[in-house]
């Protein structure tokens, strides 16, 4: 990390206008880059871009490599002539419900995926009868060429597989697939080659979109954060194609999952189910799989998040029989080992810990050890018992990133009306403590944190524009209707843009011309 105090926006691509029922890497995630410039702002936060499984959660991915083919922008597949304008139509619309036309309502997943993923599978049957000698089937056969062998083949063969099952999770396939007896696995990349290579040309053209939105920002002086979640699902293609990685039996279902032990927020903890690595495994293979892992990630984006870092240092490790988190114990992580090999292969790690919830002083130590900047989120820090004169707004250290808000979180203006708002008497002392003259709230808390001794101070779009609780992008334990939030046509408008920019201004965080 520079020595340059910077700030930026929190907003996943699926939330953007336009595309169709979804978010996506046209059109308006290019406008967005523009504002973000406009507003003085350095940097654009987002979500995993990964293909998403259960709950289209960003969390918990199909894969740590891939793409979200949802996110390819078919306005932008028409205007190249990879996708004829009639196709265009057959796309879910951008209204509540998805239906054609009026607002951007909310994403309806399930439409989306139908919609978009036949239309899909159209766009890349015509693009595998392209020439060998086309300029653009030249670019894919050096994208294969590339990530072939690290992820692709894997990953494509397991999307394949996963359909003719139905959708099914791989441990509930053909035992000879789950296995992958290396006769089966043969045998299906023979009979499925061509929809095996539909999904390649789909990761191809997700890509190649996402390289020029990134090649944009950095143009304009936008810094693009990504996201690394510590653990991974257990129906993903890193699981099957590396069972040996991860706490499995032979059927390849987990023996040990992850989670959080019980604390003040629920008497049974948290039981996230993901399968626990092997570090013993990854030990042994120098940490390959994380190099990979991280490598790409930081082929995509120029800083990343990572996820629960405190798992790193020790992680919370749950007998798989067990239906809550309450019979689990900490288990001790190669934390240094790993990014000490991270270092020595990377150099410099533009990494940011998500050194939220209970975090020891060994966690502190690990992350101090490597620099990293840890997270301060507004919320957290000031609790539901503020007092002004005990509160020291130069406590966080510089190297650290203030939020008002995550994903995870409430919207500031939801937070703060949920404890009473203005009329209340916690309400009150904030609002004093912050000289707010009551017009726009939710403007005295982002002037709070971009004013922080953070040097990075990041805020959701939703507290920019002063959004409730309606806006909210997540709630923890929640099963349904989380993930769906999206920003309407011209609402981070140039009003809004100029009133950030002000504000980014007078404390000091303007980017360098």
């Amino acid at each position: 990390m520079n020595d340059l105090r910077a700030s930026g926006i929190l907003l996943h691509p699926t939330s953007l206008p336009g595309g169709h029922g979804i978010g996506d890497l046209g059109p308006e995630a290019r406008a967005f880059l523009e504002r973000l410039a406009e507003a003085g702002q350095s940097l654009w936060q987002i979500l995993p871009l990964s293909p998403t499984g259960v709950g289209a959660s960003p969390y918990s991915s199909l894969s740590s490599f891939a793409g979200n083919p949802l996110l390819i922008s078919f306005d932008d597949l028409a205007a190249e002539g990879l996708a004829d304008a009639a196709l265009l139509e057959t796309l879910p619309g951008n209204g509540p419900g998805n239906g054609p036309g009026n607002g951007s309502g909310r994403v309806d997943f399930a439409a989306v995926l139908a919609g978009k993923l036949t239309a899909l599978d159209r766009v890349c049957a015509d693009f595998l009868r392209r020439p060998a000698d086309d300029e653009l089937w030249i670019d894919y056969e050096l994208f294969l060429a590339k990530h072939e062998a690290d992820w692709l083949d894997d990953y494509a063969l397991y999307i394949v597989l996963k359909d003719r099952h139905g959708g099914r999770a791989w441990q509930d396939w053909n035992a000879a697939y789950v296995s992958r007896e290396s006769v089966a696995l043969d045998e299906a990349r023979q009979t499925l080659a061509q929809e095996i290579r539909k999904i390649k040309v789909q990761q191809f053209l997700f890509f190649r979109q996402w390289q020029r939105l990134h090649d944009q920002a950095a143009r304009l002086g936008v810094r693009i954060m990504g996201d690394i979640p510590i653990f991974v699902a257990g129906d993903s293609a890193d699981v099957w194609a590396n069972p040996e990685l991860f706490e499995l039996d032979r059927g390849g279902q987990p023996l040990l999952v992850a989670g959080v032990p019980p604390d003040y927020f629920s008497a049974t903890g948290q039981r996230w189910g993901n399968p626990l690595f092997r570090w013993d495994a990854h030990r042994a293979q120098g940490f390959a799989w994380w190099h990979k892992r991280v490598a790409k990630t930081l082929e995509m984006v120029d800083l990343v998040r990572i996820d629960h870092f405190r798992g790193f240092e020790s992680y919370w490790e749950i007998p798989a029989s067990e239906p809550t988190a309450i019979h689990g114990r900490w288990v001790p992580a190669p934390g240094y080992e790993l990014f000490q090999s991270m270092r020595d292969r990377f150099g410099s790690l533009p990494i940011i810990a998500e050194d939220l919830g209970i975090i020891t002083p060994e966690v502190e130590r690990l992350r101090d050890h490597f620099g990293f900047p840890g997270m301060r989120v507004l919320p957290f820090e000031w609790g539901e018992d503020f007092k002004p004169w005990d509160y020291d707004p130069n406590r966080f250290p510089a190297n650290s990133v203030f939020y008002t808000g995550t994903h995870d979180n409430d919207t500031i203006l939801g937070w703060f009306n949920a404890l009473g708002g203005a009329d209340s008497e916690i309400g009150r002392r904030m609002l004093d403590y912050l000289g707010s003259d009551r017009s726009a709230i939710h403007w005295d808390f982002v002037r709070f944190a971009l004013n922080s001794n953070s040097r990075i101070a990041i805020c959701p779009v939703q507290d920019i524009l002063g959004l409730g609780t309606e806006a909210r992008m997540n709630v923890p334990g929640k099963a349904d209707g989380n993930w769906s939030w999206r920003l309407q046509p011209g609402q981070f408008d140039g009003a809004a843009a100029r009133q950030l920019r002000g504000l980014t201004e007078a404390a000091g965080r303007l980017p360098a011309a």
